[in-house]
């Protein structure tokens, strides 16, 4: 008889709101909110009533695309609609914090989404979550890898118990994302951008490590653009109980946009004391529908890989997760897990990654957190 825990019925998707009607306020209109938000908040039934953007036109074209109501020329515009209970931010992170001392003037708002990174910094994702926690105001963080469904699914794996004891976590991811103009502005590339998401994941499956040693280096393509420090990004997390978590980050992926044949990936791998498994992240195909995948053997059942699929994909299906843990936190009460001070704890980790590259030293995270 197969053991129960071993199930491929592995919980993936995210639980729905029982009320889907609260009216949703969309600040920003790029990418993000345009092809990932907002098609997954229509695809689940979800209640987008406004949205406002930078360019008024740009509002204006994607309400259309999504059949929003009301398109305002600023968000603060937004925010005095009395029919906009959450608030959901896609806005650069040196823009948030702004926003954010504007949404908790209005008592009508209940909840926020915020982007991640939650703030230029962790001193900044501090100021944010304080604001929020004084108005009353429910907070939660996009930290949408935590909704890909491979992710998600080793997380159910973990705990049932079905690998055993962690004893070693990688990602090895080889692709070129697509840059957002404000990073030449702040000077990032990498650790704020797509490290946060790995670096958070590993918080989401085991906890808070002990400490971090990063190593970084430019991106060469993208160091003809403008000068940063965290290009290519390698760091091994270091955890009480003997845990090991590591992440290759190569964004520059060998010349493939200078004429080589491409090697885009990324691949993570969990191995217990009772088994092993295996994933691929799909995002790197957008916009093809590329599902993520997970594979998994245990002495539960030797001898065999098994092999659950599903047809949801991280770009965009994923992106329906934070928003509704949010609507059903605000519906029982209870405190959202990508909640604002949960969310430190990664903003502290990515901070930590940049102490650690420049100094050439592991940093404990309490040097971070304990700090004024």
């Amino acid at each position: 008889m197969t053991d129960p825990a071993i199930s491929l019925d592995l919980d993936y998707l995210p639980q729905l709101p029982q009320d889907k009607s609260l009216g949703i306020g969309c600040i920003g209109a790029g990418f993000i909110m345009a092809d990932c938000h907002l098609v997954a908040y229509r695809q689940a039934g979800l209640n987008p009533v406004a949205i406002a953007s930078r360019t008024p036109e740009r509002a204006k074209a994607v309400a259309a695309r999504h059949d929003i109501p009301k398109s305002y020329s600023s968000y603060r515009e937004l925010l005095a609609d009395g029919k906009v209970q959450v608030v959901d931010i896609a806005v650069p992170p040196d823009v948030q914090l702004e926003v954010i001392r504007e949404v908790i003037r209005h008592k009508h708002i209940r909840g926020v989404l915020a982007q991640k990174p939650l703030g230029v910094d962790y001193a900044q994702a501090k100021e944010i979550v304080a604001l929020c926690r004084d108005a009353g105001l429910t907070l939660a963080v996009n930290q949408n890898m935590r909704y890909d469904q491979s992710v998600r699914a080793c997380k159910t794996l973990l705990k049932r118990g079905v690998l055993g004891e962690p004893v070693l976590a990688t990602f090895d991811m080889r692709a070129i994302p697509h840059w957002m103009p404000w990073q030449e502005r702040l000077g990032w590339v990498t650790l704020r951008i797509m490290s946060i998401h790995h670096l958070d994941t590993f918080r989401y499956w085991f906890g808070d490590p002990q400490r971090v040693y990063a190593s970084t280096r430019p991106d060469p393509r993208t160091a003809k653009k403008f000068s940063h420090q965290d290009g290519i990004c390698l760091y091994i997390l270091e955890y009480e109980n003997g845990l090991r978590c590591s992440s290759w980050d190569d964004v520059w992926s060998g010349p493939a946009q200078e004429g080589t044949a491409a090697d885009n990936r990324i691949l993570w791998r969990v191995e217990g004391t009772e088994g092993t498994a295996k994933g691929t992240i799909g995002w790197p195909r957008y916009p093809a529908r590329e599902p993520s995948t997970l594979d998994f053997t245990t002495t539960r059942q030797p001898g065999y890989w098994l092999q659950p699929r599903w047809s949801e994909v991280w770009f965009p299906d994923a992106f329906l997760g934070p928003m509704s843990e949010l609507l059903c936190a605000l519906e029982s009460g209870e405190t959202p897990s990508i909640n604002g001070e949960d969310n430190l704890q990664t903003m502290a980790l990515v901070e930590a990654c940049y102490l650690s590259a420049r100094e050439h030293r592991a940093v404990p995270i309490t040097e971070i957190t304990s700090g004024p």
